[in-house]
């Protein structure tokens, strides 16, 4: 049961970073995107993370859930050594849905949508990037438990030139996925072609993030090089991830929008899978050689079993829900379009 356990972690994380991810690009897509577009761009972006909106979120509730009960010690070390990005992250997620909700329901439109705007488009931005950052430093092996001042223990654990890079690789995946999930969105052929370009330009960022990420392991002495092609897995999934962006850019001005969503999502499990692969079971990689393991951490056997039965057990219910929300968004979404 165990390995079920960290099967539902693996996917819940995978699931925040995909749909959160495009839901925290919608913002990012706006922030980004001049004046005269960003009227256009956010009716857009209502109609398109309708789905996602009302979800994605349960995926990051499932992962805290899962580490707090299954793993106590992981999620302490996390809570304690990075709690100012962890809270950082968690206050954009709050001032951003509080901004949203504000901007689309206030029943008075006045000078305060200004407020409401900057307000979604800034957090959309910090929330993946301390996000981004949290994730970096779990392997950075800066957390030092043997810390004995503020610095060493709360700061230096994730302010890092790696960490700083994988939350920069973060927000430019969350804008790349955002876009790509908006292209479909609208009947309009000239709004079509701008998110293209959109997608096509995350794309970039995200590359040229992603090699960024690479030097700063290098500057770090962080051995991600060995962790992506020193093994058949991460050498695989290099490659695959490699020949889907190839194939996404030969179809961008086709009709396969779901092929492009599935494309991107597939290169996010393509990421996700070469970071974690090589020191798996290891999560978090501590300073001075030490490590946090989903193996050797987890709870008693009784609460790893009664987490997994819960996991199976509550999936039944949560899936199919999930799944007729997207199904009745979109039926939603196509009798929109029909009529426009």
């Amino acid at each position: 049961m165990l390995y079920v356990v960290i099967l539902f972690l693996w996917i819940a994380i995978l699931l925040y970073l995909v749909l959160g991810g495009a839901d925290f690009g919608a913002g990012i897509l706006e922030l980004f995107t001049s004046d005269k577009n960003k009227d256009k761009t956010r009716k857009t972006m209502y109609r398109a993370i309708g789905p996602i909106w009302e979800a994605n979120h349960m995926w990051l509730i499932i992962t805290i859930v899962i580490l707090f009960v299954g793993f106590p010690q992981i999620y302490t070390t996390m809570s304690i050594y990075l709690h100012i990005p962890l809270l950082l992250m968690l206050m954009g997620i709050i001032a951003r849905g509080t901004a949203f909700t504000f901007r689309h329901y206030d029943a008075v439109k006045d000078e305060m949508q200004i407020v409401y705007n900057k307000i979604f488009v800034y957090s959309s931005f910090i929330t993946p990037f301390f996000l981004g950052i949290i994730a970096g430093s779990a392997v950075t092996r800066r957390i030092d438990p043997n810390a004995n001042n503020f610095l060493d223990a709360y700061i230096f654990s994730w302010l890092n030139v790696f960490s700083l890079a994988v939350g920069l690789f973060t927000v430019a995946i969350c804008g790349f996925l955002a876009a790509v999930f908006i292209i479909g969105q609208t009947p309009d052929m000239t709004e079509r072609k701008r998110f293209i370009r959109k997608a096509k330009t995350f794309n970039i960022a995200a590359v040229l993030a992603g090699g960024l990420v690479f030097i700063a392991s290098l500057y770090e002495k962080i051995p991600l090089l060995n962790w992506v092609f020193d093994n058949p897995v991460g050498i695989t999934a290099f490659s695959l991830a490699t020949l889907s962006v190839i194939y996404l850019w030969r179809i961008w001005s086709t009709d396969k929008t779901n092929l492009m969503r599935a494309l991107a999502g597939f290169q996010v499990t393509m990421i996700l899978l070469i970071t974690t692969w090589k020191h798996y079971p290891n999560i978090i990689l501590l300073k001075g050689g030490g490590y946090l393991s989903l193996i050797e951490e987890r709870g008693n056997d009784k609460t790893i079993a009664a987490l997994g039965w819960a996991l199976l057990l509550g999936s039944l219910f949560i899936l199919p829900s999930l799944f007729y929300l997207i199904y009745s968004f979109q039926k939603t979404k196509e009798e929109a379009l029909r009529n426009h």
